[in-house]
Order: structure tokens, then C-alpha cells, then sequence
């Protein structure tokens, strides 16, 4: 904060931050539904947007504010040229890895370890069939696709309940 001699501030406001800057670290805000998997210790790829720092997950606050946990992740490599203290960063905290999956964007309705009608579209391009899917692990945006899809399946990701009651759409 910048103060001219003699000017009254209030008990509490911030003066001056003091950091080292070759010990930074994020600090993430994830949703209370994702975090409930995150683990200590757990990898991180933090975008400074000037470069992608690995790191792991160091703290994970115990208290919910507005939906969302404070997730401390230290900095494992070299700081890109540019990261500051209280830079915005966006970061992705890996939770499982799953090798070899089939999987697709996470549909409107596409909950985890969960069965679901999915319309595919046909060969055509211009029609869809309603087939059942079999969902496994979900992320915010990708969910597995245990049985019903193939690699290379196009579907309509779409929430359309008009059709629930029609195998195809023209």
C-alpha cells in the first residue's frame, strides 16, 4: 500500500508483503466435489501462462469458502521467467491415472459409475441412434466409457429430454 507521511490506516490493513521469491508456490480453488479426491502429496501441473511447472499437492485446507478448498501445491522445477507472488495461475492437480481408457466429453448428464442413453450418430453424419453407455471415472470435462462406444463415435453431447421417448433422431 502506498502511504504519505502522516496518513492514519486501520488495525488490519495490509502495508507491505514480504516473499521470497524463489520459494513460491499456487494456491489453487477447487471445487468442494473435486477436491474430496485430492490427496497430499499428489502431482500438479501448474500454467503460470508463461510456461507449465510441475509441482504436488502440499496442503489441502480443511475449510469450505464459497464451494471451494484452498489447494497449496509446491513448485517442483524452475520458475518460468515472470512468476511473481500473487500471479494467477491456473493449475490441474492429477488424481488417478488411468492407461488405455475410451473416452469422450463429459455429457450434461453424465454422472460417474453410471449407465446412460446416448444418442450416436450414424454413418451418415445427418441421423442418431439412442444406444446405452456404461460411464466409469469422470474429470470436470472427460468421463470413461466402459461399453457402448467405440473409439472414433461421434455422439450428441447435448441434454435433449424431447427425445427421450424416440430410438433415433432425423
Amino acid at each position: 500500500m502506498t502511504l504519505q507521511v502522516g496518513q492514519r490506516v486501520k488495525a488490519g490493513d495490509v502495508l507491505a508483503k514480504v516473499a521470497q521469491p524463489w520459494k513460491l508456490m499456487a494456491r489453487l480453488q477447487i471445487t468442494e466435489t473435486q477436491a474430496k479426491d485430492i490427496l497430499l502429496g499428489q502431482k500438479a501441473s501448474i500454467d503460470t501462462r508463461n510456461g507449465i511447472v510441475a509441482g504436488h499437492v502440499s496442503r489441502i485446507d480443511a475449510s469450505i469458502v464459497n464451494g471451494t478448498r484452498t489447494v497449496d501445491c509446491k513448485l517442483d522445477g524452475p520458475l518460468p521467467a515472470g512468476a511473481v507472488p500473487d500471479l494467477s495461475v491456473d493449475g490441474t492437480v492429477e488424481i488417478e491415472r488411468l492407461p488405455d481408457v475410451v473416452y469422450m466429453e463429459r455429457p450434461v448428464f453424465g454422472q460417474p459409475n453410471s449407465a446412460a442413453n446416448i444418442f450416436r450418430l450414424d454413418a451418415d453424419g445427418k441421423n442418431a441412434s439412442r444406444v446405452p453407455v456404461k460411464l466409469g471415472h469422470a474429470s470436470v470435462s472427460n468421463i470413461e466409457v466402459l461399453e457402448g462406444l467405440k473409439p472414433g463415435d461421434q455422439v450428441i453431447l447435448s441434454d435433449m429430454p424431447n427425445q427421450d421417448q424416440n430410438p433415433r433422431v432425423v
